[in-house]
Order: C-alpha cells, then structure tokens, then sequence
C-alpha cells in the first residue's frame, strides 16, 4: 500500500468528486457514454476520471461533437460531450440491458473480475477495449509489468521494472487507436522535454506493435498530500513551503506551455528531505481528456486548494474529497482562519487570493492571483516564516536531574548529635605521647611531598617523550589520496526559467570532450543578456547516486573567459533545484580559461555538486555563450 500511496501512476483518482458517471451507466470523461462491469463498485476501482476542478471540461481528444449520440449498452441515449453530473442523471436511460437468465451468459451484475470498460466515441463507435496485459509482461523487452494499479477509460496503469537500468518505473498503456493516443504521446513529449526535477519526469513515450505507453519515474521513498493531510494539518512554515514550490513549478511549466489541470493532493508528493514533486504534468489531463480554455486560472486556483487543505485539513468545496471534509454547503467559501484557529493571517489570506470563488476574492478585498506566477510573487512577499522550534527535553542528555520534591514525608533528617571528645591522656605521659605523633605526622607531610613532587616530574617527561613519539611515527603518513567519484546524471541548473538545452546535459559527463552543453546566445551582456528569469545563471548539477566526500572538481569549459563557481548541496539534500538550495562552496566566482581546477580546503559531504556559470564569455561582436564540455569530481574513496 506504501508503494501504491507513491507511485507516480495514480491518474484514475485525478478527481476526488463523484465522477461523472455516478451509475453503471453515465459519461466518461471525453463527453460520451459507457458501461463498466460492475455497476458502482466498478465505479469506485476507477477512482472517478470526471472533470473535477474550477473551469476545466472534460472533454475528450478524440473531435466528439456537442450532439454526439452515446450509448449506454444499447443505442439511444444521447448525452451532450459538456455535460455536468446533474444532466447525465437526468439524461433518459437507455433500455435495460436482458439478464445472465434470458441471455445465457454474459456478467452478472456482481461481477468485478475483469475491470476493463467498453468506451463509445460518436465518431469511431466503440473504442478499443484496455489492453489485455497481465503481470511479467513485457514492453520492448525492457518493462516489466508487475502490479496494475488502475483500469479505466480505455487504459491501464502499471507499476513495472526497468530491467536494463534495474529501477522501478510507472508505466500507463493504452491501444494505438484509442483517440486519445495521439494526445498523450503529445503531452508525454513535451513534459520530457522540460527537464524541472520539482515534476515527476517521463522517461520514455513509445508507439509499437498497437500500444502505446508512458514510462515514468517511481518515487518509493515519497507519500502524496493526501497521505500527509491525514495526520492533520500542516505548520505554517510547512504551508509556505509547499505553496512556494508548487507556484514555482507551475509558473515555470507554463512559460513553456505546459498546464497540469489535475493538481490535487494525490498528485503531489514530499519526498524524505521535505521537497515537493508534482506528478502526471500535461499526461494526466491528456489521458483523462481534461482541457480547459484558461489553464493558468485553474492551475492556480487547484493550489489555492491545495493550500487551504493543508491550512485546515479541509477540502473548499462542498463535496468531501481526497479523504477531506468539505466545506458545509449554507456557508459558502470562507476563509481558513475562520475555518481554525491558529490559522496564519498571511496564508489564509494568499489561498483567498487563489480561490477565486463565484467572482469573490479574499475578505480584504486584494487583487486576486490569476496565474502560477503571480501565486509565486505574492509567496515571495510575505513576511518570513521561521520553522517550528524543536521541543527539547531540558533533563535528557544531561547530568542534571531535577531534586525530588520535599513533603511531609521526605523531609531533611535531622543530624545526629556530636559524642563529646575522650578526655586528654593526664601528666608527662601525655605530653610526650602529643608531641611524638605531631613529629611523625609532620615527617610523613614531608615525605609525601618529595614523593609527589617526583612523580609529577617523571610524568611531565615521559609525556613529552611519548608525544614527540607519536608525531614522529605519524610524521611519515600521507594524506589518504582522493579518487574519481562516479557521476550517475547531470541536469541542467535554470532554477528561474525552463532549461536552455536539458537533454545536452549529460554531454557533460559523458568522458568525451568533444560533445558539451553549451548555452544560447544572450546578445548585450555577459551575464546571460540581462535578463530578470536569467539573474541566476546557469550550468550543470551532477548527481554523485550518495553522500560522498568531495575533495576536488575538475570541468572543461567550452569556451574561455567564463565566470564560474562550484556549490555544494546539503547532505541530506533531494533534488535541489534554486540556488539557495547549494549553501556550501567548494570555490569563490572566478573568471577561468579552458580548465577549472579547484580544491575544498576541508572535505564536503554532498550528493549534488553544482558548476555555476554567472557570467559568460564573448564569442562574436555583442553576442555571449557559455558552455561545459566535460565534468569530474574527485573525493575520498568508500
């Protein structure tokens, strides 16, 4: 269940209302009709593949029309492709369909063995059923099915093996002439092509022997919203921080003209270090046939959702959702810290600015925030959030106990009372007696001094010479000598705009310097044109697989005069992608020629090394480039 809580494959729960077909019979998501074995139980599996959201509509890839005729089982339903929940229920139902008696066979209404749909398309009839694939299955001889996760709408998602790189992977499936194939491996394409570590990549996008599929990354290690909101609410600090990084992600997906339309909390997951990945950009809305005429709106109104349920652990709308409460129906959208006390002022009012809800914006009456990118510049505005102080125990992990508490019981003892002293030895006898023991003891005083006077000398110098001992015998050992570390990826560091050239990255790292990624040209200034989405600069973030101790990093550059530096993440760092992101440095900026050698004057624990380019070098009259031909990071051996 951990896996499944995880995996990037759950597109058929991308709605956490009542999908659209609320019965046996009713409309998938593409705006015509289906049967699903089962009746509401079947419905149920599928996890609900209706729009669900502010301004998306769910229709299909496949050119259905408005008066398309759907079937229910038999023809003679007709259902518009925009139609809501509340109009398919009232659509006329078509003619019951005869009994596993009258027929002789056929699936009893109990019957949930098989979960493949039968879908109807106004224009090609009926639609391929899911593709008939079972466990140990095997796509281009590589992936290997292993766990089906969800049938639905024609297609299918697995959990599957990459037997070449030995990884697990998600895998979703559907036939070559699904109408919506075309869309997906579309969707697929370009959400490769972004190359943002904060969204869940697509590994490969395939069409073969009538298949299709969409192979993308698994994250074991990470739970969805949905799992972290079932524990309650979230800190405010950790709210800053997820809508920080979702309205980043986002506002950068769509400069390069991608929307999600699907953000919910099973599709966001937090990984072990606390950053957040979203899963299924461009694909799910592509496989589930959700478009929308303003992606941007509700994107962002979907993380004003987000945020105001981790705000309150309760969904803004009326319907429960994502094992949420709604909001009750008579009071309509209120504000967070009117739903909870303790709720941040700021938060409450930024998810507000998000959910714009029928036409109202936040109670102090702000200019709403219509788009990911206005979301991000209305996060970086609020004052700073300080994480949440760790509750110490001041009695653990240390020598001081507290005193027990005195009471009645336990009260002082009294001391006991001092005999009085024998009576002195009477006469000459006595006197003598004194003044023998005072000589013996001042003789003994005597002795003893000498004694530990002597001791402390031949100490001093045995110490010395056991110190001098052992620096000479350690004087002869050389410093353990650093090795090359492997490199396991390279990407490209854009942490304020969409990468230049992502896939040249691993040209980096590939021991060939021939091959390089090398930047645009940026015309006017050499730190990358002036540009506001540029301010950071740019390069390449090697990935070491683990913590390793990093000593050196050599890097070839592609051309001279470029101004570089080398950064270290965190230890315990995933994924980094901002600049704040790499606070140890191994070098300081430093204008370099054809090679970069430098050196940390301490070993440092990191995954991700990052070789920064913050200005570039000339190549013509007015034009600037930069690149990086080949990377290598040496360190301390295992």
């Amino acid at each position: 269940m951990a896996d499944r809580s995880t995996a990037a494959v759950d597109v058929a729960k991308e709605s956490g209302r009542s999908p659209l077909a609320a019965h046996a019979d009713g409309a998938t998501a593409d705006g015509v009709t289906a049967r699903k074995p089962g009746g509401a139980q079947a419905d149920a599996e599928a996890g609900g593949a209706g729009a669900e959201g502010p301004g998306e509509t769910a229709t299909g890839t496949g050119g259905t029309s408005p008066d398309a005729s759907g079937t229910s089982g038999t023809p003679g339903a007709r259902v518009p492709a925009d139609a809501d929940a509340e109009t398919v229920e009232n659509a006329p139902s078509a003619p019951s369909a005869p009994s596993a008696a009258d027929a002789g066979s056929g699936p009893s209404a109990d019957t949930v063995a098989e979960p493949s749909v039968v879908i109807y398309d106004a224009d090609s009839g009926v639609l391929p059923a899911t593709p008939d694939l079972h466990s140990g299955h095997k796509l281009a001889r590589r992936y290997r099915l292993e766990e089906c996760l969800t049938r639905t709408q024609g297609f299918s998602s697995w959990r599957a093996v990459d037997e070449k790189l030995r990884r697990a992977v998600g895998v979703h499936v559907l036939p070559a002439e699904h109408p919506r194939a075309r869309s997906v491996l579309a969707a697929a394409r370009s959400a490769a092509l972004l190359g943002d570590p904060r969204f869940v990549q697509v590994l490969d996008a395939v069409e073969e022997k009538d298949l299709v599929w969409v192979v993308h990354e698994w994250l074991p290690d990470a739970v969805d919203l949905t799992a972290v909101l079932a524990a309650g609410p979230m800190e405010p600090y950790d709210a800053h921080r997820l809508v920080s990084q979702l309205s980043q992600a986002m506002a950068a997906a769509h400069r390069e003209g991608l929307s999600h339309l699907c953000l919910h909390p099973g599709t966001v997951l937090r990984t072990e270090s606390g950053q957040y990945r979203v899963r299924g950009l461009a694909v799910s809305a592509a496989l589930l046939g959700k478009q929308s005429d303003t992606p941007q709106r509700d994107d962002t109104e979907a993380i004003g959702a987000l945020l105001y349920a981790a705000l309150t652990q309760r969904w803004p709308y009326p319907d429960d959702a994502h094992g949420l409460s709604g909001l009750p129906a008579d009071i309509g959208m209120v504000a967070p810290d009117q739903v909870r006390a303790g709720v941040h002022r700021g938060l409450s009012e930024l998810a507000m600015r998000a959910l714009v809800h029928d036409g109202s914006a936040s109670s102090r009456h702000e200019e709403p925030c219509t788009t990911p990118e206005e979301l991000a510049k209305a996060v970086a505005a609020l004052p700073k959030i300080r994480p949440p102080e760790p509750e110490v125990n001041p009695y653990r992990g240390s020598g001081y106990r507290q005193p027990p508490a005195r009471g009645p019981h336990n009260a002082a003892p009294r001391p006991a009372p001092v005999p009085p002293p024998p009576p002195a030895l009477p006469g000459r006898t006595g006197k003598v007696l004194k003044w023998g023991v005072s000589a013996l003891l001042i003789a003994a005083l005597g002795l003893g001094s000498w004694q530990l006077a002597d001791t402390l000398m031949n100490g001093r110098k045995s110490s010395q010479d056991s110190t001098e001992t052992s620096s000479g015998a350690t004087g002869g050992n050389s410093p353990k000598p650093s090795v090359p570390l492997d490199i396991t990826s390279a990407t490209e560091f854009s942490p304020l705009k969409g990468a230049m050239k992502p896939a040249d990255a691993p040209k980096a790292v590939d021991g060939d310097d021939s091959s390089s990624w090398i930047t645009l040209h940026f015309k006017g200034f050499a730190n990358f044109g002036n540009l506001p989405d540029r301010g950071n600069g740019s390069g390449i973030v090697v990935d070491l697989g683990s913590v390793r101790k990093v000593t050196d990093v050599e890097a070839k550059m592609y051309l001279p005069g470029q101004t570089v530096e080398v950064l270290a993440a965190a230890p315990d760092a995933s994924a980094p992608t901002a600049l704040a992101d790499f606070p140890e440095r191994i070098s300081q900026e430093q204008s370099v020629g054809k090679e970069l050698k430098v050196s940390a004057a301490e070993p440092v624990e990191t995954r991700y090394v990052l070789v920064r380019i913050s200005a570039l070098a000339p190549e013509t009259t007015g034009q600037y480039r930069g690149g990086i031909s080949e990377i290598t990071v040496r360190g301390e051996g295992e």
